[in-house]
């Protein structure tokens, strides 16, 4: 099989698996607990796609704020904040406001299995915009992404939107430049802002030089998530993905090229070692590191669990999903990364995808636009 072949072949599986890995995860996102999961999803978890149930054991969306970025405030400072217009119902995620102060309402509230959520779908928009524009601006980017979240009715099924998505509308309600609105909360540096970057930069590889694709990146997702030490993950993800995808078809993937990925955040020597020792995945995802959003803990994950399973995508997204936490965003990431690997994806999962008709579609068309 030609080069450009085998390096479109990489790039469909890995688009395809970026949105099976959200989807799979979606009904647990952010579950604690496994014996939360196992109760809800009896007797071994989640081995295919499920709707979101009605509750969930660990939300705290009750608590977060519906008019920016963060919590809301529980003080005399919540007088300030009542001020704010709503973010979360007036500006975006219209008709989903109502979920928000109900105790243990599922994040994803009223999903049907194989859903994606709002993260996934702004993955979806990218590949879409940049298969149509077939180049990167960052200007008309931030048009056709205001317009997609303020758009009534909504343009995704999902209920709850990350603290980044809240803060860059509050920021840009006040006033402040679109290019001016990017979050600065303590969860900036998260897994959710790699998302959409595998159709950006797979898209921009074959026409432009890794240097360049990394700053084209950065400056992306500066955007939404101001923040150095992300940035550095960033530059990491895209050379990752760069190496994985131009590699000649007979140059065998290496679990070091994970663990080196790692080190940017500290984390390759730790993954190494674990991997070596063969250490249970719970040990490392939720035990060494926080199954949590943040990237200091969050990228390390997904490296380990790329380097364990990057020859099989349908047993490495099981896994991503069943250990819960930042299971959806970290299962984007990670099934684009272990799909570029090994050129594959499970088919049983796709298939199961709520819109899969219309996401082939749509990915051959990116790749018949772009790849050429």
């Amino acid at each position: 099989m030609p080069q450009s072949s085998i390096q479109r072949q990489r790039c469909l599986a890995s688009l395809a698996s970026l949105y099976i890995g959200d989807a799979l995860a979606m009904p647990i996102h952010w579950y604690y607990r496994r014996a939360d999961i196992l109760r809800d999803f009896p007797p071994n978890g989640v081995d295919r796609m499920f709707a979101a149930p009605t509750q969930h054991p660990s939300s705290i969306m009750s608590l977060h704020s519906t008019s920016k970025g963060g919590r809301a405030a529980a003080t005399a400072a919540a007088a300030t904040a009542a001020a704010r217009p709503e973010i979360v119902g007036g500006i975006i995620l219209k008709g989903r406001r109502q979920y928000w102060d109900k105790p243990n309402t599922h994040y994803h509230h009223g999903m049907a299995a194989g859903e994606n959520t709002l993260n996934a779908y702004c993955a979806r928009l990218m590949m879409t915009w940049i298969t149509q524009s077939q180049a990167y601006d960052c200007d008309r980017w931030l048009e056709i992404y205001i317009d997609f979240m303020t758009a009534e009715p909504a343009r995704h099924p999902d209920t709850y939107a990350e603290s980044y998505h809240r803060e860059f509308f509050s920021n840009l309600t006040a006033g402040k430049p679109a290019n001016q609105c990017g979050a600065h909360t303590h969860d900036t540096p998260s897994m959710g802002a790699l998302v959409t970057l595998a159709p950006l930069a797979l898209a921009l590889f074959p026409k432009l030089a890794l240097v360049e694709v990394q700053a084209l990146c950065r400056q992306h997702v500066s955007l939404t998530h101001p923040d150095n030490l992300l940035l550095l993950v960033v530059d990491s993800y895209v050379e990752l993905m760069h190496k994985l995808l131009v590699r000649d078809a007979s140059e065998p993937v290496e679990q070091d090229w994970f663990v080196s990925a790692a080190s940017v955040v500290g984390g390759g020597t730790k993954i190494k070692q674990d991997l070596t020792l063969n250490k249970p995945d719970t040990d490392v995802v939720g035990g060494r590191y926080s199954l949590a959003c943040y990237i200091t803990d969050s990228w390390p994950s997904v490296c380990f669990l790329a380097a364990r399973y990057f020859q099989d995508p349908h047993k490495a997204l099981l896994v991503n999903a069943n250990l819960g936490g930042e299971n959806a965003h970290r299962g984007s990431v990670l099934g684009t990364l272990v799909s570029l690997a090994s050129g594959e994806y499970s088919h049983s999962h796709f298939a199961q995808l709520a819109q899969s008709a219309k996401l082939e579609t749509e990915i051959t068309m990116w790749a018949d636009r772009l790849l050429t």
